[in-house]
């Protein structure tokens, strides 16, 4: 190797010494290399006879998905999707606009345009829309409300042709295991299906009011955001329930859900599409706060006053009143019972006459003078 004198090395002559036509060269039959692999390994890969594979036949379907098509081709078209709209005024030009706010279920009660849903699906709306299964949309009114139950009444101006109603089943006789189809909009996406059994019966939830809701059906049919108003089905495809509730930590689907009983529905909605609310059946009394009761250290309902015409009245109860001649505070009756059902506290109370409709007879037990006494009130309506 050369150096130069001052024992460096010298650069230039190596330079002018590589053989760069060779180093070129090398370069070009790398590449050319490279290419002939890379089209090895593709040919490899692909196959330039590849085709179609053959359909194999499917054979008839089964019997159970034969009934569950024909449930939803039967049952889908009674299914409605409700859009809930708040109204706006714009910044600019003042005009109001209704602005989509939340979307439900729901279902055709009546050919006369009567719409069910779940009271929460319009709570706080200003407007809804109500699309058919037939995808035309109609303006929704407010026919009325029953937020104990969370049942809600819309009506569109649609023509009876255009409605299927729902078929009514019944509540009273459902077993659990039996099969049910679910039939809403999950966020948004229009005529779903799913199925599974009745996993409990006789559950309790809290309606919107912070009142239970009894007889509550318990399903894992899948009921997601959107389901709420929709319909629960029986293998008949007869309504058995409202859709309205999930038990789930994340807010989605984990296995339990809730439908408000058809057996209610069937009594709410006649009374709401009659008069737009639900007659309270009542005793017609005033009653003591329950705070006052434990500060007395008693048990059961106290009497304060009576409305007027009042119903417990007539049959003989007493309210609470001050002797005309000491003065003193005299306490009126105490409810312990109605019927067969012990009352403890006003919530009691209130939950016993949930039971009843205005014009029913209950037995009224109340507690006078460290007496148990018996009374027959004939249920009045109340607000």
């Amino acid at each position: 190797m050369a150096t130069a004198g001052n024992g460096s090395y010298d650069f230039r002559r190596s330079s002018s010494q590589v053989n760069w036509p060779l180093v070129v060269l090398l370069l070009l039959l790398g590449v050319v290399l490279w290419r002939l692999f890379d089209r090895y390994q593709l040919s490899e890969l692909h196959d330039p006879e590849a085709v179609e594979r053959p359909v194999m036949a499917r054979g008839d379907l089964a019997e159970d998905e034969k009934s569950t098509i024909e449930l939803f081709r039967r049952a889908s078209p009674s299914a409605v999707h409700i859009t809930t709209l708040a109204v706006r005024r714009d910044a600019f030009t003042l005009n109001l606009l209704q602005i989509p706010q939340g979307t439900g279920s729901g279902f055709v009660w009546s050919d006369k345009g009567h719409i069910v849903t779940n009271y929460h699906v319009i709570q706080n709306a200003q407007a809804a829309k109500v699309t058919l299964a037939d995808n035309s949309t109609w303006d929704g009114r407010l026919v009325g409300v029953s937020p104990d139950n969370d049942i809600a009444v819309l009506k569109i101006e649609a023509p009876p042709s255009r409605l299927t109603v729902i078929g009514i089943g019944s509540s009273a006789d459902l077993q659990v295991g039996q099969k049910v189809f679910a039939i809403g909009n999950p966020f948004g996406l229009d005529q779903t299906l799913t199925t599974g059994v009745i996993s409990g019966l006789g559950r309790e939830i809290e309606s919107v009011t912070n009142r239970p809701i009894r007889g509550v059906i318990q399903t894992d049919a899948a009921i997601n955001p959107g389901n709420s108003g929709g319909p629960l089905l029986d293998s008949a495809g007869r309504l058995i329930g409202i859709n309205t509730a999930i038990y789930s930590p994340s807010g989605a689907y984990a296995g339990i859900g809730f439908a408000v009983p058809v057996d209610t529905v069937n009594r709410i909605v006649p009374e709401l599409i009659r008069k737009g609310r639900v007659e309270r059946a009542g005793l017609g009394v005033q009653i003591a706060p329950d705070q006052v009761m434990r500060q007395l250290g008693l048990k059961g309902v106290l009497i304060l006053g009576f409305s007027e015409e009042s119903a417990a009245e007539k049959a003989g109860l007493r309210a609470t009143r001050r002797d005309p001649e000491t003065g003193d505070v005299v306490l009126g009756d105490r409810i312990i019972a109605i019927d067969q059902y012990p009352v403890e506290d006003s919530e009691d109370l209130l939950n016993a006459l949930e039971r009843y409709k205005v014009g029913d007879e209950v037995t009224v037990t109340v507690r006078r003078d460290n007496t148990e006494r018996l009374f027959t009130v004939k249920l009045q309506a109340v607000e």
